[in-house]
């Protein structure tokens, strides 16, 4: 008489599945390192290039806010530009890894 399975999945396909899994997530976490964002902030006078694996490419600063007597504006508007650049990044992985994982958080898992 054959041994049946009652619906247990089939480790070995489990495993395969799991490997597909980690491909595709080690091809969109590739792919990331070519897509980038941008943000800008005080009317453009600070623009940020990040990569959406939350690298700073670039800073721009036009030389009108540059001001010897107002350093701390200056660095505020940095600061914004970098964390909004970053978020954005954040925002692009997700979603890139999202469409590998189903939504799935994944945990560190790949």
């Amino acid at each position: 008489m054959a041994k049946q399975n009652y619906g247990m999945p089939n480790m070995q396909q489990l495993m395969k599945q799991a490997q597909k899994m980690q491909k595709q997530m080690e091809e969109a976490q590739a792919k990331l390192e070519d897509v980038t964002v941008s943000a800008t902030v005080g009317g453009g006078v600070v623009e940020v290039v990040a990569s959406a694996k939350k690298e700073i490419k670039s800073i721009t600063i036009k030389e009108e806010v540059v001001d010897p007597d107002d350093i701390e504006t200056l660095e505020d508007l940095v600061l914004a530009a970098v964390n909004e650049a970053l978020r954005q990044a954040e925002e692009v992985s997700q979603q890139e890894m999202g469409k590998v994982t189903g939504g799935m958080p994944t945990g560190g898992l790949f």
